[in-house]
């Protein structure tokens, strides 16, 4: 069993989404587990699992969509973005080990490159040096970054024409463990307060270890948000998370709504707690990672 979780630049167009998520239901032997847009992001993440073939396949459908549909030049969200099939990670899951998914995210991604004439860059497990295993290193500068950052010889994509292509801009084609992607919604619109608390439970700032964390607001909502990454759930569970976001928003005097789970997430991050534990409301078993194992 093979995860792939694509990171698409689009995240307002129900139509558009939905015509992504029928490439990827076309094909056979792969399983749709999750799809999830955020406007205020501008992007959509699609959670989708199967055998390594029938992965790789799904995978590429997906990118012919993608590029056919999106539009860069248009693009404005508050997540960091570097090209329209914007992140593609492979993890690998039952049977299967990091090798297995470096070899398809490889393969797929001087696939994108060939056929589209993409700059395309490898990250995680698959990238060929260790200054590039940092997505958050790769991306900086982000699509309005993408010109100077392919000028630089140190900056040639993996695969692809080091030349900027503004509709497209660059894709990240990657492999890695498990991840979850979590969010909290906060009881403000404070986007100052939203950052604080980021960088207090943030890894790079001195906070929980293997966990990303930044602000934002959430227009549409009248909200703020702190978005975090567990890269490690084993290290930084769910509940710890959650309690550190609530423990650093009560100390400025703002209240915590709920917390938000894009894709899926393995039982043992909640660590033996709930999901409503965590603000998780409306919670479905579908959404353990464990139920497509």
């Amino acid at each position: 069993m093979l995860e792939c979780v694509p990171n698409i630049s689009e995240g307002r167009s129900r139509e558009v989404v939905d015509g992504l998520a029928r490439a990827v239901t076309r094909v056979r032997d792969v399983h749709l587990a999750s799809v999830h847009m955020d406007p205020d992001h501008h992007r959509s993440v699609l959670t989708f699992l199967g055998p390594p073939p029938a992965v790789q396949a799904a995978a590429l459908a997906l990118a012919r969509a993608v590029f056919e549909a999106v539009d860069m030049r248009t693009h404005q969200g508050i997540h960091p973005r570097l090209g329209a099939l914007d992140v593609l990670p492979f993890v690998p899951l039952q049977d299967l080990t990091m090798a297995d998914a470096v070899a398809v995210a490889r393969t797929v991604a001087e696939r994108l490159a060939a056929d589209y004439q993409l700059p395309v860059y490898l990250y995680g497990a698959a990238a060929r040096s260790p200054e590039r295993r940092s997505l958050l290193a790769i991306r900086a500068g982000q699509y309005e970054g993408l010109p100077t950052r392919l000028a630089d010889p140190s900056w040639r994509p993996d695969f692809g024409p080091a030349r900027f292509e503004p509709r497209l801009g660059a894709s990240l084609v990657g492999a890695r463990e498990v991840l979850v992607a979590y969010n909290v919604w906060l009881d403000t619109d404070d986007l100052a307060a939203a950052r604080a608390i980021a960088r207090a439970v943030r890894e790079s700032a001195g906070g929980l270890p293997a966990l990303q964390a930044m602000g934002g607001r959430l227009e549409r909502r009248g909200i703020a948000q702190v978005a975090m990454n567990l890269l490690d759930y084993r290290i930084t569970p769910l509940p710890r998370a959650f309690d550190a976001v609530r423990a650093e928003a009560a100390k400025r005097g703002v209240g915590v709504r709920r917390g938000e789970l894009v894709g899926l997430a393995p039982r043992a991050a909640f660590a033996g707690r709930s999901p409503e534990s965590v603000g998780l409301v409306d919670w479905s078993d579908a959404s353990y990672l464990d139920s497509y194992l």
